[in-house]
């Protein structure tokens, strides 16, 4: 008698495992914020990590090196200008020292923080943004253009904003009747979904003002709701159903009269954020108070959403950061890092794919979003989208150092590309646009070996570089050039030797 194998679903990140890292490594006496709004309270880059904390007489957030480890001392400097609790706070994504936080006072503010991190408080921020007549709880940096922020308040208004000039260039007011629970952008920057106490799914053209597609109880439970836009265009949702359980769904923009997977869990009280990572496809979903981060796989097959795993611990969670894939180890097969917060407590937690060969791992890490924008602010208002713009995570990722050298007060003015020699360098009160290169082999340097892109006036006062290093350094490129092409083609002669011993091993040849 022969027994046939039953078909398991085919997928690299079946066996992703998390592990906390030791206690050595975590941040101590981190007064984590009680501000009861329903948001990460945390902010992750490749260079920094940011917190909200319970501080007197106004709002405020910490902000220390991501190798920070260790006891945070209570005189650390913060980040402080609010007048009230900040409620949120997002990294751009095009400039890793700059950030946004939005708080009860009704204001958002912009800060640049230094390359060595903050020395002392930092109140002055580089622009505010006044619009909302109530208290703002939801932050939003597009996903392609530069200087373009999304902001969302309690007065159930949505204000896209030029930060590069300080200016208001979009005001959604009637769009919503209720309060807004989370807005998030589609990949290239041309829509945004939005729940909303109204139990309704709006897809939305911010530019235009209109509500492109609506569907009404995407979840029946009363309690708060998350949507996040997935690669493809289709959006995920989170909510309660009318027995008060949470719930995971999936929708096709296309056709929203019946989601394409739904998924219940449990009848936890916490509301469930998701974090989408766009790059494996995978969504993790956190919720405040629990002791479990669950990570999920969507795909193109029913059932659509497919159940990985889950992270347990004995501690909840006061909220979670969520690391850009740039800042990743790829060394330890890492596909994403949460830094969980305690009530005291700042705790990396690691997603990894267990894998035995030391190479670079290219089916793991696709090309994935790199700091350049693919648009200028004006370019995205006149109506141009794109996608982001891709760099390679092979040999790892170094953070270039920030573009904008000078403490920026007042309203920031947009400085324009200067295509012929990409060394525009910002005036005083102004935040500099990216620079542009001259030619497609110089982005692939960039990209390869990311550099801080100023002129060699920027630089201090420092001599221009000799030819001879100019030159060693070109060789340099070349050869690490060559040396990932040899490492890409063995990865993939591994795989497919590896595909072949698994089918030999199933009995199909």
């Amino acid at each position: 008698m022969s027994f046939r194998r039953g078909v398991v679903r085919q997928s690299k990140f079946r066996h992703v495992f998390a592990q906390a890292w030791k206690a050595k490594h975590c941040i101590d006496d981190v007064r984590v914020s009680r501000v009861t709004w329903d948001s990460p309270l945390c902010a992750v880059n490749p260079k920094f990590i940011a917190v909200i904390i319970e501080a007197g007489g106004g709002g405020a957030f910490l902000v220390v090196p991501i190798s920070k480890s260790g006891r945070t001392d209570q005189s650390c400097p913060t980040v402080c200008g609010h007048a009230a609790p900040v409620l949120d706070i997002q990294w751009s994504p095009h400039d890793d020292n700059i950030i946004a936080s939005a708080s009860e006072d009704c204001t958002v503010k912009v800060w640049q923080i230094p390359d060595e991190g903050l020395t002392s408080p930092m109140t002055e921020a580089i622009v505010t943004l006044e619009g909302h007549s109530k208290r703002v709880g939801i932050l939003a940096w597009h996903p392609t253009a530069f200087n373009i922020l999304l902001t969302a308040g309690c007065d159930n208004v949505i204000c896209v904003w030029n930060v590069g000039t300080g200016e208001l260039v979009y005001q959604l007011t009637d769009a919503h009747p209720d309060l807004i629970y989370s807005v998030s952008w589609n990949k290239d920057g041309s829509a945004v979904c939005t729940v909303c106490k109204d139990k309704a799914l709006r897809v939305i053209d911010p530019r235009r003002g209109t509500v492109l597609k609506v569907k009404e109880k995407v979840h029946d439970g009363t309690r708060p709701m998350r949507a996040v836009f997935l690669s493809d265009g289709k959006i995920l949702t989170t909510g309660f159903s009318r027995m008060s359980e949470r719930q995971l769904a999936l929708w096709d923009t296309k056709d929203l009269s019946e989601p394409m997977a739904v998924q219940e869990m449990d009848t936890s009280n916490g509301v469930l954020i998701p974090y989408y990572d766009p790059d494996t496809n995978m969504v993790y979903l956190c919720g405040k108070g629990d002791c479990t981060i669950r990570y999920f796989e969507v795909t193109d097959e029913s059932p659509y959403v497919h159940f990985l795993s889950l992270y347990s611990s004995k501690e909840p969670q006061r909220g979670a950061g969520f690391l850009s894939k740039r800042g990743v180890d790829v060394n330890k097969c890492e596909i994403a890092r949460f830094y969980k917060l305690h009530e005291r407590k700042v705790e990396p937690i690691s997603m990894t794919v267990p894998r035995k060969s030391d190479l670079f791992q290219g089916d793991l890490y696709p090309d994935t979003a790199g700091l350049e924008p693919a648009l200028l602010a004006d370019e995205w208002i006149s109506g141009q989208d794109a996608p982001p713009l891709l760099v390679t995570l092979s040999g790892g990722y170094t953070a270039p150092t920030s573009k904008h050298r000078d403490t920026l007060r007042g309203k920031p003015q947009l400085v324009s590309q200067d295509s012929a020699t990409g060394a525009a360098s910002s005036s005083a009160g102004s935040v500099a646009a990216p620079t542009s290169t001259s030619t497609s082999a110089a982005k692939e340097t960039e990209e390869e070996v990311p550099q801080p892109r100023v002129s060699t006036k920027e630089t201090d006062g420092n001599a221009e570089r000799p030819k001879k290093e100019d030159d060693l350094l070109n060789e340099l490129l070349a050869e690490m050039k060559a040396l990932r092409a040899v490492v890409l083609a063995q990865s993939q002669r591994i795989e497919l030797l590896e595909r072949q011993l698994a089918r030999i091993e199933d009995g199909d040849v």
